[in-house]
Formats: structure tokens, sequence, C-alpha cells
């Protein structure tokens, strides 16, 4: 016959506390929370162009897309004029007026006139995110801020790097 051996129950002195744990989560999910930066306008830089820095951290609204670099001027994805030595040619630029690049000119207004943007918030206001290399002259910003008020877009935000 065998015999079994049964330990006495005992009370454990182990026990475990779970508050101090979820404290500890939800302070590192708070943290985490407040950190998080989500913004709605995706951004890629064009290739082979350095965009200049900066140290403020707004996140943009959704705008219409413009590029300028040292080759190109596009809309989203549409190229618009071509550019040499970081200038516009003489062909895009009106004779009347030094500071008016008319290609840009005629792809804003066509924007702003087409029927499926008239609703689009970004068209109403005017609202233009301009990637500018950081190597052009300040000229060339000033004709393309010039030109993109003149046809109805006022509000142009310079896309920067953040950071040293």
């Amino acid at each position: 016959m065998r015999r079994r051996y049964e330990l006495p129950k005992q009370k454990s002195t182990f026990a475990l506390n779970i508050t101090s744990m979820t404290d500890m989560f939800t302070i590192m999910l708070v943290f985490l929370l407040q950190t998080y930066s989500t913004s709605d306008v995706e951004i890629i830089p064009e290739k082979d162009m350095r965009l200049p820095q900066s140290t403020s951290s707004t996140n943009p609204v959704e705008s219409i897309k413009l590029v300028v670099s040292k080759e190109l001027i596009k809309i989203d994805k549409e190229k618009i004029a071509d550019m040499k030595n970081a200038d516009f040619e003489a062909k895009d630029i009106d004779p009347n007026d030094a500071n008016f690049i008319l290609p840009l000119f005629n792809e804003l207004d066509k924007l702003a006139k087409d029927e499926k943007l008239k609703d689009n918030p970004a068209v109403k206001e005017g609202r233009i995110l301009l990637q500018a290399d950081a190597g052009l002259p300040y000229s060339v910003l000033r004709k393309v801020m010039y030109t993109a008020s003149m046809a109805g877009f006022p509000q142009l935000k310079l896309v920067t790097l953040v950071g040293d």
C-alpha cells in the first residue's frame, strides 16, 4: 500500500500586486499618445532635392503640392515647366512682367476653375505646400509666390526638414 504525502496547506507569502504594473503601463500609454504626431498629408521629397531646415514643427494641412527643383516645376506629379541653371527659361516668363511664370499661372488657374475641385478646401482657400530646393535663389521663390498669389493661391507654406 502506498502512502500519499500531502503538503500542509499554508498561506502563501507571495502575492502578485498588479496595481503598480497597471499604473506604469498607463503612464507609458499617456506618454506615447502625447508624443505621437500624425498628419493627414503625405509629403515625399523629390529625388536629389535638398529641403531647407527649420525648427518649426507644425503639421501641414491638405493643399496643392508644388515642387520647385533646380531642373523643373511640378504640381503634384505633373511637370509644368523646365528650369535651367536654377532659373526659369525665358519662354516661360511673361514679357510684360518679369516675375510672372506663365505655365505655372495657367496650371493653377485651371485647378482653381476645375468644377470637380470646387469643393476642395485647398483650392477654395488657395493653399499650396511648396517643396523648394534649399539651393534655389530667393528670386526664383519670389516669382513662384507672386505667380501663385495672382492665380488665387495666396497661402503658401514651405516644406522643411525639422532638426539640425
